[in-house]
């Protein structure tokens, strides 16, 4: 599946899109765990958000191996 990236998370993950390897549907809690695994500075960024098909999605929001998903990084302003 090809993943965007956007701001730090694409640093991070070093192009956008990038190849995340899935055979089935997952939560997004567990594709967050599988992130952090595959790039463990995600871990320590602490706060990321993850948009499934253009809408951001909570933790048990299911990824269809067809969907479009984007890593959103965290949001600073004042």
């Amino acid at each position: 599946m090809d993943v965007l990236a956007f701001g730090l998370t694409k640093e991070i993950v070093g192009n956008s899109p990038v190849k995340i390897e899935l055979d089935k549907a997952i939560t997004v809690n567990n594709f967050k765990t599988l992130l952090e695994k595959k790039y463990s500075a995600f871990e320590k960024l602490g706060s990321y958000m993850i948009a499934v098909n253009n809408e951001y999605a909570t933790g048990e929001t299911i990824i269809n191996l067809t969907d479009e998903v984007a890593i959103i990084p965290p949001v600073s302003g004042g």
